[in-house]
């Protein structure tokens, strides 16, 4: 049976004025459809470039990406992508932001009427229907996050991808958008690939924790599955043994097995 996502045996090379320079070799991971996996490791370990192979934005060397049978060789709204600068358009309102994404992708398909109706849901999926009218510098950082989510899940993607989209955010509107994250995936069954750092955040979202080796050539070292029911509370999570079982296997990992990270 074919997996819903198969990254297919990928390595990466970038040339530079020194030689090639290798950033995977050999990343081989199979992923289900409604599964949340993080990629977590050091800096300069090739997570971004995992992602930006899936997302089409980079052509792997050798190997490849294959989403539901079908390669991937470029970007497409079946894969959407949430970065950590939220990249919206500064003078346009939130609602706007979400109406370029939907346009470009229902233009064809939907009725005006309709694209509205969807532009206000997707913004009532993250808590942001209250604030559609404003526009980015009236708004709260988290706020802007939330709109750039709606802005990808608009296109109604298959795979999310998110590239440390809460890592710029304070501590408590990190939890709270933590906190949307899962209620959304819950509710769409959609698959999420998301870089992070966080060890803390990686085992609360995650079904499977990926851990990068050190670069360069890096590959994909361990994975810890993470076997806890959802809906998931984290203070509930603080005491719980599997919990703490996933977190100690990946600082073990990150800060013993690989003890001598890449430099930025």
């Amino acid at each position: 049976m074919l997996s819903h996502l198969h990254i297919d045996h990928v390595s990466k090379v970038f040339p530079t004025p020194s030689g090639d320079y290798i950033a995977l070799d050999g990343v081989n991971l199979q992923i289900d459809q409604g599964e949340f996996v993080s990629l977590i490791g050091h800096s300069g370990c090739g997570k971004s470039t995992v992602l930006n192979i899936v997302a089409g934005l980079h052509q792997a060397t050798t190997g490849g990406v294959v989403l539901n049978g079908h390669e991937v060789d470029e970007p497409g709204p079946e894969r959407a992508v949430v970065f950590q600068n939220h990249s919206l358009l500064p003078w346009l309102s939130a609602y706007e932001n979400v109406e370029l994404a939907v346009q470009r992708v229902f233009k064809h398909k939907k009725s005006r009427q309709e694209m509205r109706e969807w532009i206000e849901h997707n913004l009532h999926l993250v808590h942001m229907d209250h604030a559609m009218h404003k526009r980015p510098d009236e708004i709260s950082g988290g706020m802007k996050q939330r709109v750039g989510i709606a802005r990808a899940l608009a296109m109604q993607p298959t795979v999310l991808l998110m590239d440390e989209p809460f890592g710029a955010l304070d501590a408590l509107t990190r939890a709270h958008m933590q906190d949307s994250l899962m209620e959304i995936q819950n509710d769409l069954n959609n698959t999420v690939i998301m870089i992070t750092h966080d060890v803390d955040e990686a085992v609360l979202l995650s079904d499977r924790i990926v851990m990068m080796t050190n670069g360069p050539a890096a590959t994909i070292g361990e994975i810890v599955k993470v076997d806890l029911e959802r809906p998931r509370n984290r203070v509930d999570l603080m005491t719980n043994d599997e919990y703490n079982r996933c977190r100690a296997a990946v600082v073990e990992f990150l800060y013993q097995k690989q003890r001598n990270p890449a430099d930025d």
